[in-house]
Protein backbone atom coordinates (compact mmCIF):
# COMPACT_ATOMS: atom_id res chain seq x y z
CA UNK A 1 0.00 0.00 0.00
CA UNK A 2 1.42 3.77 -0.73
CA UNK A 3 1.58 5.64 2.26
CA UNK A 4 -0.03 9.40 1.16
CA UNK A 5 2.74 11.56 2.34
CA UNK A 6 2.42 15.11 2.35
CA UNK A 7 4.99 17.28 0.87
CA UNK A 8 7.02 18.88 3.86
CA UNK A 9 6.81 22.70 3.65
CA UNK A 10 9.95 24.29 2.22
CA UNK A 11 12.38 26.40 5.02
CA UNK A 12 14.52 29.08 3.42
CA UNK A 13 18.24 28.01 4.08
CA UNK A 14 20.96 30.29 4.24
CA UNK A 15 24.41 29.04 3.79
CA UNK A 16 26.57 30.02 6.80
CA UNK A 17 29.99 31.30 6.05
CA UNK A 18 32.59 28.62 7.57
CA UNK A 19 35.78 30.50 9.13
CA UNK A 20 38.02 31.70 6.84
CA UNK A 21 41.70 30.11 7.43
CA UNK A 22 43.96 32.95 6.81
CA UNK A 23 46.63 31.19 5.79
CA UNK A 24 45.01 28.65 3.09
CA UNK A 25 43.42 32.53 2.17
CA UNK A 26 46.59 33.94 1.65
CA UNK A 27 48.17 31.46 -0.25
CA UNK A 28 48.65 31.93 -4.00
CA UNK A 29 49.27 36.20 -3.26
CA UNK A 30 52.33 37.67 -4.32
CA UNK A 31 54.07 38.61 -2.38
CA UNK A 32 53.64 42.59 -3.00
CA UNK A 33 49.53 41.44 -1.58
CA UNK A 34 50.73 39.49 1.33
CA UNK A 35 53.04 42.31 2.19
CA UNK A 36 50.12 44.62 2.01
CA UNK A 37 47.89 41.93 3.61
CA UNK A 38 50.29 42.44 7.01
CA UNK A 39 49.91 45.86 7.28
CA UNK A 40 46.57 46.20 6.93
CA UNK A 41 46.57 43.48 9.70
CA UNK A 42 48.21 45.41 12.33
CA UNK A 43 45.45 48.29 11.22
CA UNK A 44 42.91 45.84 12.23
CA UNK A 45 42.09 44.98 8.79
CA UNK A 46 40.83 41.48 7.75
CA UNK A 47 40.66 39.18 4.92
CA UNK A 48 37.58 37.57 4.28
CA UNK A 49 37.61 36.29 1.00
CA UNK A 50 39.43 36.24 -2.15
CA UNK A 51 37.84 36.10 -5.66
CA UNK A 52 40.28 33.82 -7.87
CA UNK A 53 38.67 34.46 -11.27
CA UNK A 54 40.12 32.08 -14.18
CA UNK A 55 42.83 32.94 -16.09
CA UNK A 56 43.36 36.44 -13.80
CA UNK A 57 45.43 37.47 -10.42
CA UNK A 58 43.43 36.92 -7.05
CA UNK A 59 41.32 39.44 -5.51
CA UNK A 60 41.76 39.58 -2.01
CA UNK A 61 39.35 41.75 -0.43
CA UNK A 62 39.80 42.68 3.36
CA UNK A 63 37.34 44.52 5.71
CA UNK A 64 37.79 47.05 8.36
CA UNK A 65 36.71 46.18 11.86
CA UNK A 66 32.91 47.17 12.20
CA UNK A 67 32.81 45.69 8.62
CA UNK A 68 31.42 48.96 7.25
CA UNK A 69 33.88 49.05 4.21
CA UNK A 70 35.80 47.33 2.27
CA UNK A 71 39.34 47.50 0.23
CA UNK A 72 41.15 45.49 -3.06
CA UNK A 73 44.74 44.78 -2.83
CA UNK A 74 46.01 44.24 -6.56
CA UNK A 75 48.29 42.26 -8.05
CA UNK A 76 51.09 44.86 -7.29
CA UNK A 77 50.32 45.40 -3.96
CA UNK A 78 48.32 48.62 -4.21
CA UNK A 79 45.12 49.12 -2.38
CA UNK A 80 42.42 49.85 -4.43
CA UNK A 81 39.95 52.17 -1.95
CA UNK A 82 36.75 52.72 -4.39
CA UNK A 83 36.63 48.82 -6.25
CA UNK A 84 33.83 48.09 -8.88
CA UNK A 85 33.70 44.48 -6.90
CA UNK A 86 29.86 43.59 -6.69
CA UNK A 87 29.16 42.21 -3.27
CA UNK A 88 26.11 39.69 -2.17
CA UNK A 89 24.11 41.24 0.59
Amino acid sequence: MLSNTQPQPRTERRRVPAPADPSQLSAGLTPEQQATLETMRFFHWELRFVRRPLFQPPVPVLFNREGTRYVVVRADGTIDEQPTLRLRD
